[in-house]
């Protein structure tokens, strides 16, 4: 699962019934003109393995996870302003919110996460890829 990713790419593991999150997705596959990412909602078994991996307590971190094979694991707003920097003008922009302390940046992405569901609502399942798209997901 973890070792299906290849060294040069980079994983996203989100909320896959979330439809903010989905349609963020849907924005970086459009976007990602240098195909660098693949991905894996965070409640298949990819998702769950890394979960696992890192210890990450998911009753305290309900967030968006970047991982590579270099570099590790990101997530919450440093996750997003990574990601961001590789989609071009001007989301490429976008990390100069870096030079906000990680606390701050964290509490406006956390406020934003808590509100998610009640704000663009949410899915019963998983999104399912296109068969186009399949080959950028992980199971």
């Amino acid at each position: 699962m973890i070792n299906q990713l290849p060294e040069n790419k980079q994983l996203i593991l989100f909320d896959g019934v979330c439809n903010l999150c989905n349609n963020a997705i849907n924005y970086v596959i459009k976007h990602d003109k240098k195909s660098m990412f693949m991905f894996a909602p965070l409640q298949s078994e990819t998702g769950k393995k890394i979960i696992d991996k890192f210890k990450i307590d998911t009753d305290k971190m309900d967030s968006i996870l970047l991982y590579s094979p270099k570099k590790g694991l990101s997530y919450k707003s440093t996750a997003a302003l990574k990601i961001a920097s590789y989609l071009g003008f001007p989301l490429n922009l976008l990390p100069v919110f870096y030079i906000i302390p990680g606390s701050i940046r964290n509490w406006v992405y956390d406020f934003i996460a808590k509100n998610r569901y009640k704000w663009f609502g949410k899915k019963d399942a998983c999104m399912i890829p296109t068969k186009e798209l399949r080959a950028k997901f992980i199971e």
